[in-house]
């Protein structure tokens, strides 16, 4: 709980970020004032009537390190913890020395900004409560003893020949040393070997004044003890040293007696500096180097190899179809994959060379010292051979590859940048031309790359530019002669290529991250396009999207596809949902889950290209699934002549013996149609009857059907 009525100053240029810190710590029982300008934060602060102040370094007028500073000069008793943007190592050691008390970096947690406020009004209290026995003191002959004693600084004194005459019972807590024991003793007992040398001048000094030690670090060895203060497992205690020499007589005739000092433990400062260094250049999640730290060994190299006429490679690895397993078994199952496929990945490679992570699913290697290209080559293959390796994961075996791009140095460039984005260029080379593979950096590559990067900008202009559309295809009862159902197809107006089909931009939109707000948008097309229908007296029985298994990831999917429908007035049962047999086997509890709520609102479940996937009685039993869709492969195979019977028969029979409703897809020939009769496949699709339409010529066909009309339209009767 925070000290009742702890009255605190946010400053912040961000206004929502203001209120919602006055919201959490007013719940938590603080006093909290806001300030969204620095001018006015110096008002406030001159009041002295705050105990902490929340300030972000990047303020309008005066910024975060003169708010400080004004702070620090005026001697405002005011406790400041820094809230930055900024997270590099710098910032902070910057924030702490100019005095603040902790640092956080946005986005912050807020329990973990409440626990800093706790301790930091703990320690306000106890040097509350250490002023206040100053005070009480001051006057007693006990003072300077009770003082040095209880410091939490370790305090001696030395001789003129640099042996302890005094230390302060302090030294048991930091260092094991009972104070008897180190009396007599010669001030390098306690220093590590390594820093006696600094040690001599410092620890035991002999000027005064402004001369003195000030702010001196050095590293004391602990007696080792154990089960005293949790300081010992370290060994090492890290100090700030303040020392001067001790005289007597007047300054013409003065005599030494000593030294006095004060150490300070600093180790808790220095392993958070520590931290700060190694979360600024390693990626938290494999451990690897990060960017920065890539790119400062990337420019050693690279002097070295200028130096030595030595070559250096660069290799961009992507792995392919992480983002599948990241988005249909979760973020915790990708992140194993990742620390695994970082840790196969570094068994290739030889000491002196990095493997760094950029993000996502993203690796950059650095080989160092090569003497041809080929060397590259070798080690990409075994990166490669290594990566197709099944990963067990969760009791799960999961299977991955790579693509990966070279550039060389100094073949391809001779600048850091430059390396690194042709061997981006090359990798997405190996991405277009099927993956899984490795290529080296030729400059034609650019124009494919450069066209690349276009058609994402124009796929990712299409949605805000309003250029997708919808294509429908009709579902054919034969045997009543009636339309039972459209397909909505997804298509692209492109303002150059024309008309482009979903296989050309789906895995890029999915790649991308794209493909949920394409789902959505067509999601709602189709509802209005029903609703439309419907005011017209022509809608089909229902209309059928395609959904893909980043669709159905998503725990919101139900609420996506019955939100427009209520909008548009449309019943539930004027819907259908297509999946394929990939999908759902690739995490059948969570899709059965949302099928099953779907069915319970009354739309339609269809499994499309069914055969081509993991077809299975087991999904079928267990999933609401109505409708069964023969993949068109199947039925460009029919041959009226065949007598054995083929993979067709055997789906067909199966979906009867469900009580299933089969389609067929793609038919396109009237031998194809007569044949699935003989069959009783009474339901079929492709252009043998109707291309996918436009929404108009589509309106126009679903009239000349419609149920209540007499005329049958003749492309029926073929």
């Amino acid at each position: 709980m925070a000290d009742e009525k702890a009255r605190i100053l946010a400053v912040d240029d961000d206004p929502r970020l203001l209120e919602s810190l006055r919201e959490l710590l007013s719940l938590e029982g603080y006093e909290v004032s806001i300030v969204d300008d620095s001018r006015k934060a110096i008002q406030q602060l001159q009041t002295g009537r705050f105990d902490i102040l929340l300030l972000d370094m990047k303020m309008p007028h005066v910024d975060g390190r003169q708010i400080m500073q004004f702070v620090a000069d005026k001697q405002i008793p005011t406790d400041v913890i820094v809230i930055s943007g900024e997270s590099s190592f710098n910032s902070a050691v910057d924030a702490m020395r100019l005095g603040a008390h902790d640092f956080l970096t946005k986005p912050y947690v807020p329990n973990q900004l409440l626990k800093r406020l706790e301790n930091t009004l703990a320690h306000r209290r106890l040097r509350k409560h250490n002023l206040e026995i100053k005070n009480r003191l001051e006057h007693s002959e006990k003072l300077y003893r009770f003082l040095v004693n209880t410091s939490p600084d370790f305090i001696y004194i030395l001789d003129q020949k640099g042996n302890f005459v005094f230390v302060n019972k302090r030294v048991q807590d930091l260092l094991g040393h009972a104070p008897k024991e180190l009396l007599g003793k010669h001030y390098t007992t306690i220093v590590c070997d390594q820093d006696r040398e600094d040690a001599k001048y410092a620890f035991n000094e002999r000027r005064t004044g402004e001369r003195a030690t000030r702010n001196f670090e050095l590293r004391l060895c602990t007696k080792g003890l154990e089960n005293i203060k949790k300081s010992f497992s370290h060994r090492i205690l890290n100090i700030e040293l303040y020392a001067t020499g001790l005289y007597t007589g007047k300054e013409n005739d003065r005599h030494r007696l000593g030294t006095y000092g004060v150490a300070r433990d600093v180790s808790e400062k220095k392993r958070a500096e520590a931290v700060i260094h190694y979360q600024a250049y390693h990626d938290l999640l494999t451990g690897l180097p990060n960017r920065a730290l890539f790119k400062d060994r990337l420019k050693m190299s690279l002097a070295q190899a200028n130096r030595n006429e030595y070559k250096t490679a660069i290799m961009f690895i992507d792995l392919d179809r992480f983002k599948i397993v990241n988005d249909t078994l979760g973020h915790k199952v990708g992140d194993q994959l990742l620390r695994a496929a970082a840790r196969s990945m570094q068994r290739c490679l030889r000491a002196e060379d990095t493997l760094a992570r950029l993000g996502g699913d993203e690796f950059v290697v650095l080989l160092s010292k090569i003497k041809h290209p080929q060397d590259a080559a070798q080690v990409a293959r075994k990166i490669l051979d290594a990566l197709e390796q099944p990963f067990i994961l969760d009791e799960r075996e999961l299977l991955i590859s790579a693509s990966i791009g070279i550039s060389v140095y100094p073949d391809d460039a001779d600048e850091e940048e430059e390396l690194i984005k042709n061997a981006d260029v090359a990798m997405y080379s190996v991405k277009h031309d099927g993956k899984g593979n490795f290529a080296f950096y030729v400059k034609s590559m650019d124009a494919n790359f450069s066209e690349h990067l276009e058609f994402e900008m124009r796929l990712r202009r299409a949605l805000t530019e309003d250029e997708f559309c919808i294509y429908y295809q009709p579902q054919f009862d034969l045997y009543n002669q009636r339309i039972i159902g459209m397909e909505a197809l997804l298509r692209w107006r492109h303002p150059e290529l024309g008309l482009v089909l979903p296989g050309a931009f789906i895995p890029l939109a999915e790649e991308i991250g794209l493909i949920t707000q394409i789902t959505r948008w067509l999601i709602r097309a189709a509802a209005k396009q029903i609703h439309q229908w419907l005011e017209a007296g022509i809608a089909p029985p229902h209309l059928a999207i395609n959904f893909s298994a980043l669709d159905l990831k998503h725990s919101d999917i139900v609420e996506q596809i019955l939100h427009p429908l209520r909008e548009q007035k449309v019943p539930p049962e004027r819907f259908a949902v297509e999946i394929t047999e990939n999908v759902i086997v690739k995490d059948i509890d969570s899709v059965a889950q949302r099928l099953s709520s779907l069915a319970h609102h009354g739309i339609d479940i269809a499994i499309d290209d069914f055969g081509t996937g993991y077809s299975s009685l087991g999904y079928l039993h267990q999933l609401p699934i109505k409708t069964l869709k023969i993949d068109r492969s199947f039925v460009f195979d029919i041959h009226p002549e065949r007598k054995e019977r083929t993979v067709i028969d055997a789906i067909i029979a199966m979906g009867q013996s469900l009580d299933l409703k089969l389609v067929a897809e793609g038919v396109e020939t009237q031998a194809q149609r007569d044949w699935l009769l003989q069959r009783n496949c009474r339901v079929m699709q492709g252009n043998l009857f109707s291309a996918p339409l436009p929404a108009e010529e589509a309106g126009k066909l679903l009239a000349l059907t419609r149920n209540d009309s007499p005329e049958q339209t003749p492309i029926l009767s073929k």
